[in-house]
């Protein structure tokens, strides 16, 4: 299903782009970059969604993901991270870091735009 990059933004504009709340998803995969589940990790209001380095890590374990790859949305139509968003990518890549499982990337979509925090050299 999400085969390379145009596919993984194509998903999110269809699952996420025009949601009037943030959702949060994480997209864990195998060790051969397979994804293995597409996780509703949480759903928020107009400008935030809450998760956790912990609750995330803990998945990947129980699912035996080996990597992983943060998406939310911004209803507020701008793509641009926030300074929330930067401080729980790196929390989360840290945890992962220390056990084993690779943050590969944390995209944030807006309607049809996006951001990549690994593009931009923020993670």
């Amino acid at each position: 299903m999400l085969s390379s990059w145009q596919a993984l933004l194509d998903y999110l504009a269809i699952d996420m782009g025009n949601v009037n709340h943030e959702r949060v998803r994480v997209l864990y995969l195998n060790a051969q970059n397979r994804l293995i589940l597409d996780h509703a990790a949480a759903e928020g209001t107009v400008d935030e969604a809450a998760i956790h380095p912990r609750e995330v890590i803990r998945k990947a374990f129980d699912l035996g993901a080996t990597a992983l790859i943060l998406v939310h949305n911004h209803p507020s139509g701008t793509a641009e991270p926030s300074r929330a968003d930067i401080a729980i990518t790196n929390r989360i890549a840290e945890a992962g870091r220390l056990l084993g499982v690779t943050v590969h990337d944390h995209v944030i979509a807006a309607g049809s735009h996006h951001v990549s925090l690994r593009a931009k050299g923020l993670l």
